[in-house]
């Protein structure tokens, strides 16, 4: 399958790097009227080049002015390989050794050096342009790489040029390609015909004609009408594409550079990402905490505030791990590169590598968190997987907001997913939505549960349980019932808890009564039983006998769930075995008469009215009978 490679050129301004893609593809990638008076490359531009073997290669043409950096630094993601081009008139020059800064920090490894406009020098210039070359590529990924001398005015060295840069993108290593769909948005115009076209580097993914695409940060949703490869009409385009896409009723107002394509709901927004951050050399003084700077991702600037998690300052040359908090959110994946540039002036100072794309608010000097991050430059899979659901807690992540945090392909993050599973070092919440939780957490959580149990049981050694809806309001920061559903079967199976309908309990917790207690028990059931359908108020049955509240009140719920003595409303209770009684004496009235009034109950029992409607409201919301105007009828075949 051939690569899809795309080749930066970076270098100064007016050292002749348009002129070389020019004279390699015919195409003139100064596009903009004030591009071609001024001589100078404002904006992105694009070319693309078949070499000799078939190998297609997208030229993406970065500008060299210092105005401008910041559209090569948009350039720049995305690219493969990167030609700098050093003129040989003029050598190094400062936009020379920016571009090489931003390269480097954009963890691009390939590349070579066109040493453009040798037919205006001589030979003892040109040999001070190499050495000048020598000395520059030290300790840069361009050091040993290939020098190339080449003239697009008589063509000289450019058959040498292709034939190296042939070599180069033979050599490639496979790149590491996410699985969710991104474009950073370079551009965006309309075309007669078309409507609003969209074009940029395709980093990761793939898209098809007539997928659904949400326009991020912004949120808009549209669907992909066509696709262009290098012009080409396609129905698909994969990762390391150059890609222009024309939609459906999008208005070119609603989009700009910046902007991010992806499939609805793959990416997560945030105004805070941790990263690792290389503090450039070059800089001239130490970075201080809450340093103003602009974020350089894909092809987006925003203004932000550099926050240093482990010291006040951080010297040039340092690396450490921070966190950058934007004015703007970003969709960044973990292991994105980045570039910042300071607020003012603006130039290059540092960038390095996403670790934390959605974070938020650290303590500074938090070693958990500084430790934490540490370790991500490091971790393997399960490591990193682990780590960002220690973070979520009880919440969890899901299967699309792992897939961001982690950076792993979906079938080998599907496939760690159920390794950890099967450890259980993860544990699976909600099958439908794919949340999973950290284990250690969810076994924390087993432990807390318990404890509240043993607490209720504690207080309560009379009651047979806790009702669920109490103990889930122990814990008012979990509200998916999912997760409780899900700790209740597994406490279950492991015979730490009982479960019977709303009633709560540890499998150990048996209703044991004192001597006391078992009086007091034996008295109440005794009034019960002899009062029949007329018995006194509970409250009084504690006052005639002198009986704490408490302790009979507990005796008095653990008559009802032994099913010997039955509530009604308010303070009203029966002996079961009258009710029993009263219960089959209603089901014979209703098949004779198919209906009874209230006066009829009344006179059926022959109590009185205080009585009559408990008992009779009661069998309506036991379901035996239901009430039709001012008559109560059977509910059900009995």
């Amino acid at each position: 399958m051939e690569k899809n490679i795309i080749l930066g050129t970076a270098g100064h301004v007016d050292h002749g790097k348009t002129s070389l893609v020019k004279a390699l593809t015919g195409i003139e990638t100064d596009r903009l009227k004030e591009e071609k008076e001024r001589g100078i490359t404002i904006e992105l531009g694009f070319a693309s080049l078949d070499l000799p073997n078939g190998q297609h290669v997208g030229i993406v043409d970065m500008p060299g002015h210092e105005k401008f950096v910041k559209n090569m630094v948009a350039g720049s993601s995305g690219i493969d390989v990167v030609t700098m081009v050093i003129a040989a008139d003029e050598g190094v020059m400062p936009q020379t050794r920016e571009h090489m800064e931003i390269c480097n920090l954009m963890g691009i490894e390939h590349g070579m050096i066109a040493l453009t406009k040798i037919d205006m020098v001589d030979e003892d210039l040109l040999e001070l342009a190499l050495d000048d070359i020598h000395d520059f590529v030290q300790d840069t990924f361009l050091e040993g790489k290939p020098v190339i001398p080449v003239s697009a005015v008589t063509n000289e060295g450019l058959d040498n040029f292709i034939e190296t840069l042939e070599t180069i993108c033979k050599n490639l290593p496979e790149r590491k390609f996410s699985s969710i769909f991104r474009l950073p948005v370079d551009r965006v115009f309309s075309m007669k015909g078309f409507g609003t076209v969209i074009t940029g580097t395709l980093t990761s993914g793939s898209v098809h004609v007539g997928n659904d695409i949400m326009v991020y940060p912004r949120q808009i949703v549209s669907k992909v009408r066509g696709i262009q490869v290098h012009s080409a009409g396609v129905d698909s385009a994969g990762a390391g594409t150059r890609t222009a896409i024309n939609f459906q009723g999008l208005d070119k107002e609603s989009i700009s550079r910046g902007d991010i394509l992806s499939s609805p709901g793959a990416l997560i927004e945030s105004y805070m990402v941790d990263a690792h951050f290389h503090f450039l050399k070059s800089n001239g003084k130490p970075a201080k905490n809450r340093t103003r700077i602009r974020f350089h991702s894909g092809t987006s600037e925003i203004l932000g505030y550099l926050i240093l998690l482990d010291r006040e300052e951080l010297l040039p040359g340092d690396d450490a791990c921070v966190q950058f908090r934007l004015a703007s959110p970003v969709c960044c994946i973990k292991d994105d590169r980045y570039v910042i540039r300071s607020y003012s002036p603006i130039r290059t100072i540092g960038g390095g590598a996403i670790l934390n794309p959605a974070s938020q608010k650290h303590k500074l000097f938090d070693k958990a968190v500084i430790q934490g991050l540490e370790n991500l430059l490091t971790a393997d899979d399960e490591q990193t997987i682990s780590f960002f659901l220690s973070l979520k807690g009880y919440q969890g992540l899901s299967f699309s907001e792992l897939r961001v945090m982690t950076n792993i392909p979906d079938k080998k993050l599907t496939a760690t997913l159920q390794k950890l599973l099967a450890r259980q070092r993860i544990v699976q919440t909600d099958k439908d939505r794919q949340i999973y939780v950290n284990g250690a957490f969810f076994d924390t959580f087993k432990e807390k549960l318990i404890q509240k149990l043993e607490a209720y049981h504690a207080d309560n050694p009379l009651k047979e349980g806790m009702p669920t809806q109490e103990l889930k309001s122990k814990f008012q920061y979990i509200d998916d019932p999912k997760f409780f559903t899900l700790l209740f079967t597994k406490l279950s199976r492991e015979n730490l808890i009982v479960l019977d309908k709303n009633i709560i309990k540890l499998f150990s917790h048996e209703v044991a009564l004192q001597v006391d207690q078992n009086e007091v028990k034996e008295k109440i059931e005794k009034i019960y039983q002899a009062s029949g359908l007329t018995p006194p108020f509970f409250r009084t049955i504690c006052q005639d006998l002198d009986l704490d509240k408490k302790t009979a009140t507990d005796v008095l719920y653990m008559l009802i769930n032994e099913k010997s003595i039955v509530k009604t409303k308010d303070d009203l209770y029966f002996d079961a075995r009258t009710i029993s009684s009263l219960e089959q004496k209603l089901i014979a009235f209703l098949k004779e008469n198919e209906s009874i009034t209230t006066p009829d109950f009344k006179e059926m029992t022959g109590i009185s009215r205080k009585f009559v409607i408990p008992l009779i409201e009661y069998f309506d919301t036991i379901n035996l009978t239901i009430r039709v105007g001012d008559t109560r009828q059977l509910r059900r075949k009995t």
